[in-house]
């Protein structure tokens, strides 16, 4: 650490003295305030070495935001008083990439680099290949754009083409340069990098919520995406997010290792891994190197990146489908562990697919909490003999998908038996036939065609007692998926006016209007959603229970058995239902693109509403509203709505023709039976 602190620091002005203060001594005072501020802010991100305390830090920015107080006319968008949280935000607004965020094709071993090199000499006889490597970090990829040297814009990902601006998130971020240092006159500059979480901030986080009896985040690279992408911009402020600098795409240098040094005197923190070799033996070594000593790095990361040093020869060679030709990312082999079968069960994809997964007790692997693992089908069950009781070794496949790949038969209980595949169809789907259809490895629902099957799922998603999306009725929904402009309920969301109005069915007006009813959707209640995503056995009352113990998508997603069983009604029927879908892989891909598209559920907290802790039935017609009108009504004051008297429920409700054996039920438990008026009285 420095200690010259008595040398930079201006002379901290005392409180008392700010009301005698001038405009123009202010103006002054605060132009040095903020460059001394960015420069200990440059020091520590991009430098790791500190000019100055973090609490005399903290002072100047103290005095800082006192004198902008004063003169707010003096507040500038790159001052650092301004990462604080602004106004949560409605939606987040679509962006197109000016050059597209494109991903890197995957190589796991020496041999496939030798012959992505040599595609490479082919199309490019005579070229200088010198190869520019760094760490392939854990996060969410992120473009941040500046105009004469401040940044305007934050964009994500999304799928490569259009992102969403997260920019009031992005500004609360400390490591990004509000002010680029040293600007050259560029008057655009896009840089683009990964938004992390250190493994150690997330250790605290977690110690924290630990203290605070919450649950455990499940790792740091999910944990930044989510932050960044909610609404409200408190969040990103509370939570140790950074920002690594992967990429300059504006201005053009001519190699990446310029760009990289360009960065950091920009005052961009990157991983301080990148290297330039001459020769590819020298990148294997690298890559063993890294490999070895990858756990010791600050974050998260899965491999290493590959790309041609030279841009002009990168840029030349162009991109083949969604990856460059000047680039490859290789992928460490799989992290493996040992855990223990609890269950076998199987998921019925959107296409009618009907996939084992295997249940597991929660493991750590490649730094995430493994909970179930794809089996593929009938055949891989039998060639592993996987039994329920069994110790196996579970891996993942490019450390992403979490797969079986043996089982330690030497370990297994006695009394297991062979694992009945029809057997377990009939038991856990009693109302469905299956058919292994002629040279096929995969069962799949009998009579029903993968189309019959997504229409019936994007009707439900629509209905009344899931997001009531106006305009998706059982009609339009087959003209979308007959014109294939929609195979899985994530497409819904990728609808444009202009793509709707090639349809007969579709007006000017009539498409705006699919589409904005669409786009409302996105921040649908999470009881909602919950119900929209037609899991087995999941209503809307259970629906309810879930958001109520998980409060978001994602906690729901990871839960364990233990924590859905310890739901009031849940069984384990039911808590298997909700695992098998969560563990399908078609069903995960969705709910992550919905996550990229903007679908963000809310939760909302009951527990303060009038009809909170009280359990209404409903019999008979009320007057005015449908069946699940009148249960959502009740639902949205707090209620919960049963099938059935007991003698937990509050009070029996009846309208027009109610059912005689409820009534003299709840006569005989010495239940309230209230009517239409007292119905109205309630939900007023």
């Amino acid at each position: 650490m420095m200690n010259n602190e008595t040398e930079v620091l201006p002379e901290a002005l005392p409180e008392v003295e700010f009301s005698n203060l001038s405009h123009e001594m202010a103006e002054k005072r605060a132009v040095k305030l903020r460059e001394l501020i960015n420069d200990y802010r440059y020091h520590y991100h991009v430098l790791d070495e500190s000019i100055m305390s973090e609490a005399a830090a903290d002072s100047l920015k103290h005095e800082l935001s006192l004198i902008e107080e004063k003169y707010p006319d003096l507040i500038t968008p790159d001052s650092p008083t301004q990462r604080v949280a602004g106004r949560p935000l409605d939606k987040f607004t679509k962006v197109t990439h000016g050059r597209r965020m494109i991903s890197l094709a995957d190589v796991f071993s020496e041999s496939e680099i030798r012959d992505w090199l040599e595609r490479n000499r082919k199309l490019a006889p005579g070229s200088n290949f010198d190869f520019f490597t760094d760490i392939k970090m854990d996060g969410l990829a992120c473009a941040l754009h500046y105009e004469n040297g401040v940044l305007v814009q934050a964009v994500t990902r999304g799928d490569g083409l259009v992102g969403e601006d997260v920019t009031m998130n992005v500004r609360t971020i400390s490591n990004v340069p509000l002010r680029l240092n040293n600007l050259d006159g560029s008057s655009h500059v896009e840089v683009r990098g990964e938004i992390v979480i250190f493994k150690k901030d997330f250790e605290i986080l977690n110690e924290k919520q630990a203290r605070m009896g919450e649950k455990p985040f499940a790792n740091p690279r999910n944990l930044a995406a989510g932050t960044i992408r909610q609404l409200d911009p408190k969040v990103a402020a509370s939570r140790p997010l950074k920002f690594m600098a992967y990429d300059l795409v504006t201005p053009n240098l001519p190699t990446h290792h310029e760009a990289y040094e360009q960065l950091r005197k920009w005052g961009f923190q990157t991983s301080k891994q990148d290297k330039v070799y001459h020769t590819l033996a020298e990148v294997f070594d690298e890559i063993r190197h890294l490999g070895e000593t990858r756990g010791d790095l600050p974050f998260g990361t899965d491999g290493m990146v590959i790309k041609l040093n030279d841009r002009a020869l990168y840029d030349k060679l162009g991109i083949v489908g969604k990856t460059p030709r000047g680039a490859v990312a290789f992928k460490y082999p799989a992290e493996e562990s040992t855990t223990k079968v609890r269950d076998i069960v199987i998921s019925i994809g959107r296409t009618g697919a009907a996939t084992p997964v295997a249940i597991l007790d929660p493991v750590v692997v490649a730094g995430s909490t493994v909970r179930h693992a794809s089996v593929h089908n009938a055949d891989e069950i039998a060639r592993l003999d996987l039994r329920v009781g069994d110790t196996v070794i579970i891996y993942k496949a490019g450390d992403i998908i979490p797969q079986v790949k043996e089982v330690l038969t030497q370990l297994r209980p006695e009394g297991t038996e062979p694992f009945d595949y029809e057997k377990a169809l009939k038991e856990q789907y009693p109302e469905l036939e299956f058919e292994r259809p002629s040279g096929e490895v995969v069962y799949r629902v009998k009579g029903e065609s993968s189309d019959f099957i997504l229409k019936r799922a994007l009707e439900y998603y629509a209905s009344k007692p899931a997001l009531n999306i106006d305009g998706l009725g059982e009609k339009n929904v087959a003209a979308l998926v007959d014109a294939k402009l929609v195979s899985s309920i994530d497409d819904l969301y990728r609808l444009t006016p202009e793509k709707l109005s090639q349809l007969e069915r579709f007006g000017e007006l009539s498409a705006r209007n699919l589409v904005e009813a669409i786009e409302a959707s996105k921040t649908a209640p999470l009881a909602k959603f919950i119900t929209a995503l037609g899991i087995r056995h999941v209503g809307a009352q259970t629906a309810v229970a879930l958001a109520n113990h998980f409060h978001s998508i994602e906690n729901l997603a990871n839960a364990t058995e233990e924590d859905l069983l310890s739901i009031p009604d849940i069984g384990e029927t039911v808590a298997e239902s909700i695992l098998a879908y969560f563990a399908d892989d078609d069903n995960s891909e969705m709910l992550s693109n919905l996550q990229h598209l903007g679908v963000n559920p809310l939760y909302n907290d009951t527990s303060d509403l009038p009809l909170s802790g009280k359990s209404y039935i409903i019999s008979g017609t009320i007057e005015g509203y449908g069946r699940e009108e009148a249960e959502d009504a009740l639902r949205a004051r707090g209620a919960t709505i049963t099938k059935s008297v007991t003698k937990t429920t509050t009070a029996l409700i009846v309208g027009e023709k109610p059912g005689k054996s409820k009534l003299d039920k709840a006569e005989k438990l010495g239940i309230p039976v209230l009517h239409e008026s007292d119905f109205l009285e309630l939900i007023k």
